[in-house]
């Protein structure tokens, strides 16, 4: 979903482009890669959800899932290097969008080694979404901006069917509006779905974590801070950091160092939120997170 807040670069133009092309050349120069490095956690929360819930299957529901970058990285068990070499450089350049589509579709159905995972896109850009569903990375797609309005009986009925909620950068201009409609389509029921969102240290997540527990759920941030992309000059970093230090969030040693920094945070349903969670990156436990207090806010 393009991104209007303050402190950053506008980027607005790479998302709303016919083919993902755009995308990855300047995100490429900006050594973007957030969702490689939420790859593991996704991964890992898939399977515990579906040992909870015995379930064979689960579907994912990316919010601001712009080309199925996320469910390319996981279907596929694809890297954002493959991604940049794929739709970025001389070979990209010369492909029509209609080849670089039949290499995508090609790609899913020989190397998708992902099973019983389903990918439903939530996406502003009609363009963005178009892609990722013609590709084959998105099995079903929302285009809504539900910041702006309820989602009609169909889009209410496609985010009712999600296990797992995730987005990797989009929370701070998708708010925690978006997200109480996501939870409001599941109606209160049981069977309302884990989340994961990596979230830009410049945005509170307090306002989607109130959210989220007067519905019943229980968050916890992990103990760690994963790189977003480097800042796209001295401008946009100076405002970041003023953002930050405006939040009471120390920037040294982080964004101070050239990078805008996420972290992730996990909400599940009361009951459901005490098992632990793999540090892939780490390759080791991470601590035993605790449920969101005043201090743990960024």
């Amino acid at each position: 979903m393009p991104s209007k807040t303050p402190g950053k670069i506008s980027l607005d133009h790479i998302y709303t482009q016919p083919d993902p092309r755009p995308y990855f050349s300047t995100l490429r120069e900006l050594d973007y890669r957030i969702p490689q490095l939420a790859k593991p956690y996704f991964t890992r929360l898939i399977q515990e959800h579906r040992d909870a819930t015995r379930s064979a299957t689960t579907t994912v529901l990316d919010v601001g899932c712009s080309y199925g970058i996320n469910a390319a990285l996981l279907k596929c068990d694809a890297t954002m290097d493959d991604l940049y070499e794929r739709y970025s450089g001389p070979v990209a350049d010369a492909q029509s969008r209609a080849e670089l589509l039949a290499g995508d579709r090609e790609r899913v159905r020989a190397d998708g080694r992902l099973r019983g995972v389903r990918f439903i896109g939530l996406d502003s850009s009609f363009q963005a979404l178009s892609y990722g569903l013609m590709a084959g990375y998105l099995d079903a797609g929302v285009h809504a901006d539900l910041e702006r309005r309820d989602p009609t009986e169909r889009e209410r009925a496609l985010l009712a069917e999600a296990d797992l909620v995730v987005s990797t950068g989009c929370l701070g201009y998708v708010t925690e509006r978006t997200v109480q409609r996501v939870v409001d389509a599941h109606g209160g029921g049981a069977d309302r779905p884990w989340m994961a969102h990596f979230v830009l240290r410049m945005f509170p997540f307090d306002p989607v974590a109130d959210v989220l527990a007067a519905a019943g759920y229980e968050t916890v941030l992990l103990e760690r801070v994963f790189r977003q992309r480097m800042f796209a000059g001295a401008e946009e970093q100076a405002q970041v950091i003023e953002t930050l230090s405006g939040l009471g969030v120390d920037p040294r040693g982080l964004e101070t160092d050239g990078w805008l920094y996420a972290r992730l945070y996990v909400s599940r349903p009361g009951g459901a939120g005490k098992r632990t969670i793999l540090d892939l990156a780490a390759n080791a436990l991470s601590p035993s997170p605790s449920p969101i207090r005043n201090e743990d806010r960024p």
